[in-house]
Parts: C-alpha cells; sequence; structure tokens
C-alpha cells in the first residue's frame, strides 16, 4: 500500500508540472516555427586578428526537403557579413571569395535592409550586408561554404540536406 501511495505521490507531481509553463512554451514556439527551422540551418563564424573581430559571416541554407527522388534545385543561401573595414562591405569585391565545395557562386544578389527574406532569419543586425547567394546543385549531403579573405584569413561553414546527426564524422 505504501508504495502505491509513493507511485501515485510521484504521478501526481510529475503531471503538476506540465501546466501552463509547457503551453506557453509550445505556444511560442508553434508562432515561430519558421524562423526556429530557419535557425537549424544558420552557422556563424567569426575570423580575428588578436582578439578583435574583422570578419563575421552569417550563412543560412534556405533548402527544404523535396519529395522527389533526383533533386537538382541550386544551393541557395542568405549570407550576412559584417567587415570592420568600413570602406568595404561587400564580399564578393576583390580580395575576398565564397565557394561552396570549391564551386563559384552562380549568382549573387544584395538584399536590402527589410527585405521579406530577412524576416525569418536569425543574426540580423543593422551593421551586415546581407546577399541572397545560389550556387549549382550540390549532390552530396553535406559540404562545405567557404569564405576567404586576403586581409582577415579565411573560415569554413559547414552544411547538410539532412540532419547534422544523420551524418557520419568523417562527411562533415
Amino acid at each position: 500500500m505504501r508504495n502505491i501511495l509513493l507511485i501515485f505521490g510521484a504521478i501526481v507531481l510529475l503531471a503538476g508540472c506540465t501546466s501552463k509553463e509547457e503551453k506557453t512554451f509550445m505556444q511560442a514556439y508553434e508562432k515561430n516555427k519558421s524562423y526556429h527551422r530557419q535557425l537549424q540551418k544558420t552557422e556563424k563564424i567569426q575570423l580575428y586578428d588578436g582578439s578583435t573581430t574583422k570578419a563575421l559571416l552569417t550563412a543560412t541554407y534556405l533548402y527544404s526537403p523535396g519529395f522527389q527522388k533526383e533533386d537538382k534545385r541550386d544551393e541557395v543561401f542568405i549570407v550576412g557579413v559584417y567587415l570592420e573595414d568600413n570602406t568595404v562591405q561587400n564580399f564578393n569585391q576583390n580580395g575576398f571569395s565564397l565557394t561552396l565545395n570549391g564551386n563559384i557562386p552562380k549568382k549573387i544578389r544584395k538584399l536590402p535592409k527589410g527585405h521579406p527574406d530577412l524576416k525569418d532569419i536569425s543574426f540580423v543586425s543593422e551593421w551586415n550586408q546581407f546577399y541572397l547567394v545560389t550556387f549549382p546543385h550540390e549532390s552530396s549531403k553535406s559540404f562545405r561554404l567557404i569564405f576567404k579573405s586576403d586581409s582577415y584569413g579565411k573560415g569554413e561553414l559547414y552544411f547538410a540536406k539532412v540532419a547534422k546527426y544523420m551524418l557520419s564524422r568523417e562527411v562533415l
């Protein structure tokens, strides 16, 4: 009888903890579901000179899985760039390069502040310049987006078409 009362008491305590807070959390998540999906596909790198950030690059992979067996869509990213040198705020000028597994972009288009594509993107700030960058189709499930700068060095961002935990460590 004593064990039954202890088990019943534990169940009552656990049931009491899943009340309004859980419902509030789930409502907030559902309201911002698109933002959270994009956040899962966002990577960030900082390039330093000593302890000072010289360049900050964020990239969000705009891939949504399709139901087609042979998916040949281009790889599209929204890339945010902050460079400490205020005179150069374009990463597609001389001295900067962006490649996806060694391939150069097919198209780079600057996005103005307040563009609708930026509303669900994380790490949006007034200091960044944002670009819609399109690369040729990649058949591999994972790939590296590499930012190189003659002045600031090199940084790599890792992306995957499937959940990263499904990939082996050798692939990344």
